[in-house]
């Protein structure tokens, strides 16, 4: 079994949405369990637990907020090095577009990487002109379908790397998926 981790942290709820998407996502991939954990709620159990890992905040002036960077300040120096090998990915939504959610993705990127989590983008493009190379972005709630699905494509790349990497489970690898890849590109 693939075990997927969706931690957020969320203000104004449209992280939190996303991370629903993203778990829905995750859940696509047969022998999948996922656990959608606010930073509230979570805690280095849930990161012990866990196979991969998708990690999600609000862009607050251009960075990841105080609140999830706390979260992993107060993370037990004994987990230092207990993760090495897990598969990660990263997620955001800012007030608008050119919010910062990229630069937020990076630094959600470098958390997880000192932590020993292997990282991924997605190639995918999930509509005209739309992708989430660096992770899931959205301005605001997730209202366009092509935002959505940038979640559940995420969350399905998470649990297909993870099933691949982990559990050495080919029939998970990308590359052997039938879905469509690449909607339109806009060219």
């Amino acid at each position: 079994m693939t075990k997927i981790l969706v931690l957020y942290h969320s203000n104004t709820k449209n992280t939190q949405r996303m991370a629903e998407l993203i778990a829905e996502g995750a859940r696509q991939l047969e022998r999948t369990e996922v656990r959608l954990r606010s930073i509230d709620e979570a805690d280095d159990s849930d990161l012990d637990w866990c196979d991969g890992m998708a990690l999600g905040s609000p862009t607050n002036y251009g960075c990841v907020s105080w609140q999830m960077k706390q979260w992993w300040d107060q993370q037990p120096i004994e987990n230092w090095g207990k993760r090495d090998g897990k598969i990660g990915c990263v997620f955001s939504s800012a007030g608008a577009w050119g919010g910062g959610q990229e630069w937020t993705c990076m630094a959600l990127m470098s958390i997880l990487i000192n932590y020993g989590f292997l990282v991924f983008g997605l190639t995918d493009y999930s509509g005209v002109k739309f992708s989430a190379h660096y992770g899931a972005i959205s301005a605001g709630m997730p209202a366009e379908e092509r935002e959505r699905e940038a979640c559940r494509r995420l969350g399905r790349r998470l649990s297909e790397w993870t099933a691949t990497m982990i559990h050495g489970r080919e029939d998970a690898h990308p590359l052997n998926q039938t879905y469509e890849r690449f909607k339109d590109l806009g060219k």
